[in-house]
């Protein structure tokens, strides 16, 4: 797992993070996250979990900071 900032929010909850080796990712919200109702907006720290099969996909695990 990683941390990354959050960029953009795109549809269908489809949110873009930037991660701390600059890389921009594809990530959506977890199972927790999602039934807990967590709203992430840009600017806010967030801890994303990468795809083993596509390393520019992942979700996001845990909000760590809001803005």
């Amino acid at each position: 797992m990683v941390e990354a900032v959050v960029v953009e929010l795109m549809p269908h909850a489809v949110v873009r993070v930037k991660l701390e080796n600059q890389n921009l990712v594809l990530a959506h919200p977890a199972g927790t996250t999602k039934t807990n109702f967590v709203r992430v907006r840009p600017g806010d720290r967030v801890q994303v979990e990468l795809s083993p099969h596509d390393p520019g996909r992942g979700r996001i695990v845990r909000l760590l900071e809001k803005k």
